[in-house]
């Protein structure tokens, strides 16, 4: 059964994440900026859910119009994008099992990489991400509660996501150069889904987004990429800290 569930999750997460280069294009904006509808050499982007899910790549006709006759792929690589997001779901499913909980880990891996492409391009977490991922995160794992063989409390999630929400935003409050206030939004859902399995993931998965964070900045700076005031996105090693919260977590309950 868990070897099933692998390869549906594997599945899913390479059809899903397909579907995200166009998005993370398109969201990849300065803040107060509309969000992007041309490719990157002024074509319109057209497709399917009015063009924001798809690959990102332009077809516009460069016989009929040559105003750039190299218009083709754009924004992140769809392939990598796709593995990383089969990758993460396989996980995810290799260490949940068959437990209702695993429905919702899925839905929110591919919202996950999304967020973690456009935060490292621009250095943003959008909210129209942010908190519809916390609220569903919440509304769905409250549907996972009702049903057999959970292995997690809703309210220690609903408890998790507003600890470590607050936690972020006495952070941001203390030091507003050091993060933004998307990373207060993404803490809100991150904290929701590590405290399904308890305060000890909850504190686990945070401190490993914390750490991931500081090991990258350091490894920059040794490097000389970057300086002791130089601004990394934060996101993706939140994202990453809860994602090795989550592991532990559902393989601590097996």
């Amino acid at each position: 059964m868990r070897l099933i569930l692998i390869v549906v999750g594997a599945l899913w997460g390479a059809w899903s994440g397909l579907l995200l280069p166009r998005a993370a294009h398109r969201l990849s904006v300065d803040p107060e900026e509309p969000w992007r509808g041309q490719c990157p050499d002024g074509h319109p982007i057209t497709g399917p859910f009015d063009g924001w899910l798809g690959r990102a790549h332009c077809t516009t006709d460069t016989t009929t119009d040559t105003t750039n006759a190299h218009c083709g792929p754009y924004g992140p690589r769809t392939l990598a994008v796709s593995a990383v997001t089969a990758l993460v779901c396989a996980a995810l499913a290799a260490a949940t099992g068959p437990r209702p909980e695993l429905v919702v880990w899925l839905l929110a891996a591919p919202v996950a990489v999304l967020l973690a492409l456009v935060d490292l391009r621009v250095h943003r977490l959008p909210d129209v991400l942010t908190l519809p991922l916390a609220a569903a995160t919440l509304a769905l794992l409250g549907i996972a509660a009702a049903l057999p063989a959970d292995a997690g409390s809703w309210l220690t999630a609903l408890y998790g996501g507003l600890a470590l929400g607050a936690t972020y935003e006495a952070l941001y409050l203390i030091n507003p150069s050091g993060m933004g206030f998307g990373d207060v939004k993404l803490a809100l859902g991150l904290g929701t889904a590590l405290g399904w399995y308890g305060w000890p993931v909850l504190v686990t998965g945070a401190f490993a987004g914390v750490l991931y964070g500081a090991v990258y900045g350091l490894g920059m700076v040794a490097l000389r990429r970057a300086g002791r005031k130089t601004a990394i996105p934060l996101g993706p090693f939140m994202l990453g800290g809860a994602f090795t919260g989550l592991l532990l977590g559902a393989f601590a309950v097996a």
